[in-house]
This record gives C-alpha cells, structure tokens and sequence, in this order.
C-alpha cells in the first residue's frame, strides 16, 4: 500500500501544484499547468484511496463524506496546508488536493499591476476576485487580505470552505472561520457576523442565492466585502450576480450593486516566457458614475467600452492587458490569442 505522506512529499519535492488520486491510474501531480501521471508509483487500488482519506480526516468529516458523496476539508503536513476534496467516480473514492503556498505573497511578488495596492485602502464596499478555477483567484485575495492586515488596525473576519491561507499576526485582528468547523454554513456565519464587530468581511465563495444576497447587504452596511466567483470578464460577473435573483428582484438588485460595488478583478493564468511557471493576466473594473448607471440600466453589455476607453482610470480589458504583455515580451503572441476570452478585439490588438 502506498504511504500517504510520501505521495504528499511528492507534491513539494516536485514544486506542484495539486495531487489527484484515481483509483486505476498511479498518482498524478500537476506541475505548471500540465498534470503528470507518475508511473513509477503502481496504479492506484480502493485500499489506497481509502487509506490516505481516513488518514487525513477525522470521523465527523468520514461521516459528512460517506453520507454527501463528497466533501472539502483542508490538512496540514508538516509545515504544509492543503486543500482537499473527497470524491466518489465510479462507485470508487478520490481525492484532489491543492497545495497552498506557506508565505502569503505580496501583489508585487505575484507580478499583479500596481494599481491593485489601492484595493486594500476602500473603506467599504464590494469587491470581488473572479476567474475559473486553478486561476490564483485566492491567492490575490489573501494578497489583498494580507496587505490590510499588516497596515491597517481593523478586525478582518473570513468564512471558508475550507480555511486555506492562514494570516500572521499584524496590525489587524483576523478571525477565521471554517464551515464545518466553525460554523454550520456560509448563511449561518454571514447572519452572526455584524454581531462580530467586522471591519473587512472575506466570503470565500459566493455559491448561491442566499451568500450573494448576505454579501451584498453587508457590503450596504458600510462593510468592505471581498469574495470570488467563477467568471471571465467584469460584464459576466455582474450578470451572474443579478441573474441569480428572481426577475421581479433584479431591478432592485441593480440599484444594490451599483451603489456597493468598488472593484472587479478577474484573473487568469498564463504560461511566462521569460521565467519558468505561470503569470497572471487581468482585466480590472473600478465602479465609476458610468459603470454605476450602466449596472442601474440594465445596461452591462456597454461595460466593455468603459473598460476600453478608462485607461486614465487604470481599468482595462483582459485583451489590452494581453496586448501589453505581449509587447513586453511576458508572453507568446499565440499564448494571447488563444487565452482572449474576445477573439474578434483581441486579433485586431495584435494586427
């Protein structure tokens, strides 16, 4: 039977970035993006997926995992988190997990532009950090996160599923609670937490009708509020937030969100051409009279000409922004048109 701890040593040796274990295949890291199946591991039998969950999880999480089919918890080995989700294909276990890096790294340290440093500074408002998954959304977020709690005196508190990056001791309080573990729900921490005396509030996913809904009131309560969501562009973001209401709400829903929201940012990683590993693309919305009144309208398929025309405000598309780093040679002309979420804008950009 395979050591659980070794497969674990085999992520950090390998400088990867997720372990998936499949029962009939061998254990598989990705590393750069590209997912590595390690054939001088034996293919992987029931007994060895079992083994390494009942390892890593204790008998309230077994119990959540056999009744649910699945669940998300997060492990430490050694001095190393991960996030892990137990699955089940095929009638048979699995396993994915995430490696999270030990030092939380600054805006500049993940090569983000500068003009993210003003994000730690809103006093209120909503923020969110969007991109498909294994895109570094969490990453910029606890970069975010990190850079409030080491310059400012306020008392930050976080709701995860489950917990990832874990903050230092600084200036700011940082309370951080995992579902599951420190509270029932998403919705049962959001409906306590002004009790809590916040300043920042961090929902670590923004899932359903009810988080989007409690992310959004808190945030109207003069709260800075920071969550994610899986989406590509800033347009799609604030559809996918107004859409999951019901039509007869959305009018209302509109007005909301564009009195809270301050910023979008979404992220994408790429291949980097001049060192080895990933860089991330961007496309930055910060909420202006225009923007406002185009989310109050109805009016969020014109947002794009916004982002397009506010270079002086230091919004841009994610196509310009590939541009740029295309001409700084970040990355390969084929490298942009193939990410471009805008064919049509982005093969004009680089005629």
């Amino acid at each position: 039977m395979i050591n659980p701890s070794q497969l674990i040593d085999e992520v950090i040796n390998r400088n990867a970035s997720d372990l998936h274990l499949v029962v009939g295949y061998p254990p598989a890291v990705r590393v750069n993006t590209v997912l590595i199946q390690l054939s001088l591991y034996p293919t992987l039998t029931q007994e060895d997926v079992h083994s390494f969950i009942m390892t890593f999880t204790t008998k309230e999480q077994q119990e959540i995992y056999y009744l649910n089919k699945e669940i998300d918890f997060s492990l430490v080995h050694n001095t190393f988190r991960f996030r892990a989700n137990a699955y089940y294909q095929l009638g048979q276990m699995s396993i994915s997990l995430r490696l999270i890096p030990e030092k939380i790294k600054s805006l500049d340290d993940l090569k983000l532009p500068s003009i993210l440093h003003q994000i730690p500074n809103f006093k209120q408002g909503f923020v969110l950090i969007t991109g498909q998954t294994s895109q570094g959304k969490s990453t910029t977020m606890a970069s975010i996160i990190n850079e409030i709690n080491i310059n400012r005196q306020l008392h930050i508190i976080t709701v995860e599923d489950p917990i990832e990056f874990t903050y230092p001791k600084a200036k700011a309080i940082v309370s951080q609670r995992e579902v599951k573990h420190d509270t029932l729900s998403f919705n049962n921490a959001l409906r306590s937490v002004l009790r809590e005396d916040p300043d920042v509030i961090v929902v670590g996913e923004m899932r359903d009708y009810e988080t989007i809904s409690s992310a959004l009131t808190l945030a109207e309560t003069g709260h800075l509020v920071f969550s994610t969501l899986h989406t590509n562009t800033a347009t799609q973001t604030i559809d996918r937030i107004i859409d999951v209401f019901p039509e007869e709400q959305q009018p209302q829903v509109r007005v909301q969100l564009a009195n809270v929201l301050k910023s979008i940012v979404c992220q994408r990683l790429l291949p980097d051409l001049k060192e080895e590993g990933l860089i991330p693309a961007v496309e930055i919305l910060f909420n202006n009279s225009a923007v406002a009144s185009l989310i109050r309208e109805g009016k969020s398929f014109q947002i794009d000409n916004v982002l397009h025309t506010s270079a002086s405000e230091e919004m841009i598309l994610f196509e310009q922004y590939l541009k740029q780093m295309t001409d700084k040679g970040l990355i390969r002309k084929e490298t942009a048109l193939k990410y471009a979420f805008r064919t049509k804008l982005i093969q004009e950009l680089l005629k």
